[in-house]
């Protein structure tokens, strides 16, 4: 494995690699000092003589506990949004401690995630620019010592560098700019025009969020996950459509309102100083605690009968999926301590959810598994009564795994720690140094992938050791149980550049432009593993552990122990055609954590959704919609009442055009064989969303 040594000589530095170092301190001919330890990294320097001898350390102390807010002594208080990483008492104890007292008890720790042999594909970032800590550097009132020591701090905290790797040739895409801008909402109900038919039994909600504002005043977003949430409700009955949207009212979206300007931060964009201060107080305001973004424009969850907006914060925010009004603000940390959870759930049929989200604290971070009991035992409940049944420890305490979802079984939770990395060094400094959040993410390919099974029902994580080669994932299609193994379909990429890539200054891109920003970007495909459970693990070296015959996916048992996956492609040839495919979705109410034959998403060959997909994982076959200049969002399927087949059903997606002329519209597709029944077409701007549900009614 690889880390950074910086040997500093006369304020002179020299930059190796090495494969493993610690701090050591050298006065005159003489070694002193301690060594410190960063997870698994170490930074190894040699002062010059007469220097003070703890400079190093107190510039590396100095600059991240200023940076850190003060907060409750709860590990799980959050403080920083996106990810919630904490700011209590107890982890800035943990990291100054870490920071200046001697301790070398980790320079042996074993590493359970693996250098990745082969070279892999790495992204180039667009539209992002590096700035020094020059700024910062005025915390310490010019002292040239200390600020070459800070620079140290910047050598540590710099991406590595990255290559650029083509992966396609697609040529003159359509503009999409119009998809990406604000809109109005529509909050009083209207109605659509609606071609075709809808089916008389399809009566319901179909709800959907994702950003559409990005800018108050003349500040302006960076990311695209970072517009305000734009709330969208198609109610079908009896054959007709109706219409209407709202913006959440936030406590986010109400304070950026009332400044007209941004004051709160999000994942791609640094919330600046209020200009009215003066520089004194504009540069104070660097260390202050910076507010978390309640701004829930990912996805809506379900607990205990109530829907609510939820992103990845500790913030979710319950709304009335009749009115789209907000009722209730809930905090995660109020009930269990962990910083947050993801916006895919998992819901077994009595109702109990089950999600997962961070902590951290003095032992580092950790992935927890929680579950929600499915019933209130009183009308003003939320989410009373979750509970931690699992807590994984991330390998590298302070550098854990980004993930956005997870998969399910009948008995299983599996998680899968990629290595798509958070720097919470980097989220930690983002404000003093004048970065996003985004900043603290990086793609990490010398890691491999690794996949963790937890019994959802003892919360007992699962021996197994299970290995591939990197890969991202964000979205989990299905996962079952099949002869002592666990099957996990996932949409995968093999390279995890593709956050940096959207932001709004490259989506907007047109021409030539446009197509190099497609063209950087991995395709995205879906793909299956087998993870043989407890029964199969005393098997002999280089054995395939997998017994089904039906998947060429493998799981070869290794001299150390551990278990190397390799994948089945669950796609026909001809599915590379579409570009990528995400937004997976299957029959969720009656086949998820069971063996399946169907998934249906969104095909891939601009920036944004341009098809819809079913695909047979069985038989490896595909059937495609598409309609030229429309761009059609995450599909929905809603199964005919008393089903008896997996695809009795429709298919829901909302599909827009960049072009004025024409008319956005809700598409109903016939599950079964793929052909529009109708479309509900509305005379209003919509951009391009996350997800959504649909409510039965």
């Amino acid at each position: 494995m690889k880390s950074t040594k910086l040997n500093i000589k006369n304020g002179i530095f020299k930059k190796t690699i090495i494969p493993k170092v610690c701090l050591h301190q050298r006065k005159g001919d003489k070694h002193w000092g301690s060594e410190r330890s960063f997870g698994s990294r170490r930074l190894q320097a040699e002062r010059p003589a007469g220097k003070n001898p703890r400079s190093v350390e107190a510039a590396w102390a100095c600059h991240v506990i200023c940076a850190l807010p003060d907060g409750k002594a709860n590990a799980a208080d959050s403080s920083f949004p996106r990810f919630g990483l904490g700011g209590s008492s107890c982890l800035q104890k943990m990291m100054a401690s870490q920071l200046v007292k001697p301790d070398t008890r980790n320079c042996k720790r074993p590493r359970e995630l693996e250098p990745q042999m082969p070279d892999s594909p790495q992204l180039s970032s667009l539209g992002k620019s590096d700035s020094s800590l020059s700024e910062s550097s005025g915390l310490f009132y010019k002292d040239e010592a200390l600020e070459k020591d800070l620079n140290v701090l910047k050598k540590y905290m710099e991406k590595t560098h990255q290559k650029t790797v083509i992966f396609g040739q697609e040529k003159t895409l359509p503009c999409i700019a119009p998809l990406l801008t604000t809109v109005e909402e529509t909050p009083q109900v209207i109605s659509a025009g609606v071609q075709g038919h809808f089916p008389e039994w399809l009566s319901g909600y179909l709800l959907r969020v994702g950003p559409g504002k990005f800018e108050f005043g003349k500040d302006k977003y960076n990311h695209w996950f970072d517009g305000m949430a734009l709330l969208h409700q198609f109610k079908v009955e009896k054959g007709t459509v109706t219409y209407r949207s709202k913006f959440l009212q936030s406590d986010t979206y109400k304070a950026n309102s009332d400044r007209d300007r941004i004051v709160i931060s999000e994942f791609g964009t640094l919330a600046l100083p209020d200009p009215c201060k003066n520089v004194f107080e504009r540069f104070m305001s660097k260390f202050e605690k910076p507010a978390i973004t309640d701004n829930t424009n990912v996805n809506y969850v379900l607990y205990k009968g109530d829907y609510y907006l939820s992103t990845e914060t500790n913030f979710m925010n319950k709304v009335d999926i009749e009115t789209l009004e907000k009722t209730e603000k809930v905090n995660w940390t109020k009930f269990i301590a962990v910083n947050g959870a993801t916006a895919h759930p998992h819901y077994d049929p009595d109702g109990t959810t089950y999600n997962m989200g961070n902590s951290y604290g003095k032992h580092g971070s950790c992935y927890n598994v929680i579950r929600v009991p499915p019933e209130k035992s009183d009308p003003g409940e939320t989410i009373h009564g979750a509970q931690v049944i699992c807590s994984i420890a991330s390998e590298e305490g302070m550098r854990p795994s980004y993930y956005h979802s997870f998969g399910m079984t009948r008995n299983y939770i599996i998680f899968i720690e990629q290595p798509l990395k958070i720097n919470l060094w980097r989220i930690i400094s983002s404000k003093i140094r004048g970065k996003a959040f985004s900043d603290g993410i990086s793609w990490e390919p010398q890691y491999n992938t690794r996949f963790h099974v937890v019994d959802k029902h003892t919360g007992q994580l699962l021996p197994g050791m299970y290995f591939s080669k990197p890969f991202v994932t964000f979205h989990q299609i299905n996962a079952f149980e099949d002869q002592g193994c666990v099957v996990i379909d996932l949409c995968c990429q093999d390279d995890g550049g593709i956050l940096e890539v959207y932001q709004l200054q490259n989506l907007r891109k047109t021409g030539k432009e446009l197509d190099q920003v497609y063209n950087l970007i991995a395709r995205n495909s879906p793909r299956r593993f087998v993870l043989p459970l407890l029964g199969n693990l005393n098997a002999p070296e280089g054995e395939n552990l997998s017994p089904l015959t039906y998947s060429s996916a493998s799981a070869v048992k290794q001299a150390d122990g551990k278990i190397w996956c390799s994948y089945e492609n669950l796609y026909p040839e001809d599915l590379k055609e579409e570009g990528s495919i995400e937004f997976p979705q299957i029959n969720y109410g009656q086949f998820n954590g069971k063996k399946y034959q169907f998934f249906y998403g969104c095909g891939f060959r601009h920036l944004v959704g341009d098809s819809l997909i079913k695909v047979d994982v069985v038989n490896k076959t595909r059937r495609v919609w598409r309609e030229d200049g429309f761009y059609p969002s995450e599909p929905v399927f809603v199964p005919v009442p008393g089903a008896s087949k997996e695809d009795d059903g429709v298919i829901l997606s909302v599909v827009i055009t960049p072009n004025q002329n024409k008319k956005n519209f809700l598409l109903v597709l016939d599950a079964k064989n793929f052909e529009e029944l109708g479309r509900a077409e509305v005379p209003v701007q919509m951009p391009y969303g996350f997800h959504g549900t649909f409510v039965t009614i």
